[in-house]
């Protein structure tokens, strides 16, 4: 099977890892109850990242907008791909 490759449009998990999630929680303090709001993010959350940039697809260094628990998104820049949930990187979805 041929593996897949990362390309503009594509949907994929993005494992937050500590600095993401204090990132978008304190986005969240900052713009007060008025704008953004959404459930806490935390270390391990996997979040559906909409491809917006693909810097390297051998390595599959991308960047993309993360679909929050709420009524805002995150800005993920280089973001590279992991394994097993790896906080900090993106994952192809399982197949179901």
């Amino acid at each position: 099977m041929t593996e897949q490759v990362p390309t503009t449009g594509r949907i994929v998990h993005l494992t937050l890892n500590e600095a993401q999630a204090r990132q978008i929680n304190g986005a969240r303090t900052q713009a007060g109850h008025a704008t953004k709001t959404g459930n806490t993010a935390r270390e391990g959350d996997i979040v559906p990242l909409i491809i917006v940039r693909v810097w390297d697809p051998v390595t599959g260094n991308l960047n993309g907008q993360a679909i929050l628990d709420g009524n805002d998104s995150y800005w993920a820049t280089s973001v590279h791909r992991g394994d097993n949930a790896e906080p900090g990187t993106w994952a192809w979805p399982p197949r179901v």
